[in-house]
Parts: C-alpha cells; sequence; structure tokens
C-alpha cells in the first residue's frame, strides 16, 4: 500500500512517559503585560461645554457629509418610492446631476474655474435648492419636509456624541480646544488644540 510521501515513526524507547512529567506550562508574565496595556476607547462621549460640542459637530460634519447625505437620501428616496413616481424620476435625475459634477470635478483637478471661481459650496446649495425645489412643485414636499424632520435630529445626535478616533477629550487647562492626539506630550496638545 502506498503512503504518499508519509512515513511513520517507531518510538525508541519502550517505556511509555506520563504527559504529567513532559508539560512545562509557559510563563504568563508577556501575556499579562500585553493585557495590562490593553485599553477599549468608546467614540462615544458626551461634549464637557456647548463650544466642545459646535467643534465636533463641525468636524463630523466634515468628516461624516458624505454619509449623513447618503442617510438622508435614502429615507427620502425610499419615501418617495410608493406613491410620487415623478418626483423619484427627478430625484434621481438631480442625483445624476451632481454626481457628474463630482466627477467633473475629480477629472480635472488643476482646473481654476471648477476649483477656485466656482465654489463647490454654491454649486452644491444651488443644487439642493433645486431638488427641493422640484419636489415641492411635484407635490412630494411633505414628504421632504417628513424626511428632513427625522432624520436631521438623528444626524446632530450622532455628530455630537461621536468623538473621533484619533483624539480625546482633554480635561487640561492648558488645552485651548477639545481634541488631543492619543499618543501626544502637552506641547502638541497645544498646537493641535490651535488647528481645531
Amino acid at each position: 500500500m502506498a503512503n504518499y510521501g508519509t512515513t511513520q515513526r517507531i518510538p525508541t524507547s519502550s517505556t511509555p512517559q506520563s504527559t504529567a512529567d513532559t508539560y512545562e506550562p509557559e510563563p504568563k508574565a508577556p501575556h499579562e503585560k500585553f493585557y495590562s496595556d490593553f485599553r477599549i476607547y468608546c467614540p462615544i462621549n458626551i461634549p464637557s461645554t456647548s463650544e466642545a460640542a459646535g467643534v465636533r459637530i463641525m468636524r463630523n460634519m466634515c468628516n461624516f457629509g458624505l454619509y449623513y447625505t447618503l442617510f438622508v437620501w435614502i429615507i427620502l428616496f425610499i419615501t418617495l418610492i410608493p406613491q410620487r413616481k415623478v418626483s423619484l424620476i427627478l430625484f434621481v435625475i438631480m442625483t445624476y446631476v451632481t454626481t457628474l459634477y463630482f466627477l467633473l470635478l475629480r477629472a480635472f483637478p488643476n482646473s481654476v474655474v471648477l476649483h477656485r471661481i466656482i465654489d463647490k459650496r454654491v454649486v452644491l446649495a444651488l443644487l439642493a435648492i433645486a431638488t427641493a425645489v422640484q419636489l415641492i412643485l411635484t407635490k412630494a414636499g411633505i414628504h421632504l419636509a417628513v424626511t428632513l424632520a427625522s432624520s436631521v435630529p438623528v444626524l446632530l445626535v450622532h455628530a455630537v456624541l461621536w468623538a473621533s478616533y484619533d483624539a480625546f477629550e482633554v480635561e487640561d487647562s492648558s488645552a485651548k480646544g477639545e481634541l488631543a492626539p492619543l499618543a501626544g506630550h502637552s506641547e502638541s496638545v497645544a498646537d493641535n488644540s490651535d488647528a481645531v
């Protein structure tokens, strides 16, 4: 019978060894040292002051703006599906126009017209206003109002409570802002708080 490349080892000693004699436990010191430095970080906490809450809202609006927009867009899209077919089609067309604008920005990164003369925030505000007007004209304004009234408070609560994963709250009076790097020293805390 073929053994397919495996070999058998025949024990050389005739006396069996007990497993209790051969087992030697590993030292636990490295594991204990490793887990003593381990900390669980919860990115959700309540800001200490109203200024810290404002800073946190602005930072999270910049960091999660796309996700917040997609959250509102999906809720509005779902509410328009059953009754407002024309509004839904116009809403999708405005979404395509916005996507094409972002693709133009990405395709021409050195364009003076797209990046300096025409401000991106102005174009996005005009697209949002045009979308709201076309929803109101197609009798879907109530859907827009209900969607904004239900989703904006959820987004604001998230923006207030979400602390960045790379920062923590500083209770030191020398720090001027709310944020400081996790591995920073007192000098870098003051420098980073000025940037916020």
